[in-house]
């Protein structure tokens, strides 16, 4: 694969394929949402990303890596640290939502998809951050909150914030596509885990397991390969778009961005 042009540096993916993080969200005690049944967002998405792994190595000859492949706890800033070493083409954060009151919890459903932004898209994308940025606030190390707006302001500058957007939207329409879940949109919020990140980033909240029917949806294996089939489909249309987009600038078509813009 060509090399891709990611926040005014080079990144350039291995011969045999892009290289591609994928984060199962929670993890150890942090085990995140449960449906009525039980299913733990933390086993979750540790399942789809193992179905995804399996899908882009062999779709796309990927190399990916898994911030962690068992039930262990992973922090917030380890995983970003962990995911900028593999010098990676694109990051995906598997997570699962969930609502606390019994009528909201039979209502909502649907699968929603996020990039990073230094504020949230709507009063609902800024809950579900709090939530998945709640052990970040728990953890005594990692960086300040000046630090964060400093990336924040950073990123939102970079090519890698745009592409971080084709990318959401690629993926959530295949989702929509593959899935016939309820769309809830692709949103914007300040996740903890996109933070830093020097490739293109996005979280995935893959349905309720909140919810009765899409909970109990969410623990069939056929039904998470059915995500995990999707999620890769999007990628690869992503990874298309990107392809063509240096194809023309190496051509002298699309000018290549300025350092810092």
């Amino acid at each position: 694969m060509r090399a891709l042009l990611l926040s005014g540096l080079v990144a350039t993916a291995s011969l045999a394929g892009p290289v591609i993080v994928i984060d199962p969200g929670h993890g150890g005690a942090q085990e995140g949402a449960s449906s009525a049944a039980g299913l733990l967002e933390k086993n979750l998405a540790l399942s789809i990303a193992k179905k995804l792994k399996a899908k882009l190595e062999a779709d796309l000859e990927a190399k990916v890596k898994l911030t962690r492949d068992g039930d262990s706890r992973l922090h917030l800033d380890e995983r970003v640290l962990l995911a900028n070493r593999q010098r990676p083409d694109l990051f995906v954060s598997i997570h699962a939502n969930s609502m606390p009151t019994a009528t909201q919890r039979r209502v909502n459903e649907g699968i929603e998809t996020y990039f990073l932004s230094a504020a949230a898209s709507g009063e609902d994308a800024k809950k579900v951050a709090a939530r998945e940025n709640a052990e970040a606030r728990q953890q005594a190390k990692g960086p300040s909150s000046d630090t964060l707006a400093f990336i924040l302001a950073d990123l939102q500058k970079a090519e890698t914030h745009h592409d971080s957007s084709r990318l959401a939207y690629s993926v959530h329409e295949s989702l929509i596509a593959g899935t016939g879940a309820q769309d809830r949109g692709v949103q914007q919020a300040p996740f903890y885990v996109l933070m830093g990140l020097e490739a293109p980033a996005v979280l995935i909240e893959v349905g309720f397991v909140s919810h009765p029917k899409e909970g109990a949806r969410l623990g069939e294996a056929k039904y998470q390969e059915q995500l995990a089939e999707s999620i890769a489909s999007g990628i690869k249309a992503f990874l298309a778009q990107i392809d063509a987009r240096e194809r023309k600038r190496s051509e002298g078509v699309v000018p290549a961005p300025e350092a810092g813009k």
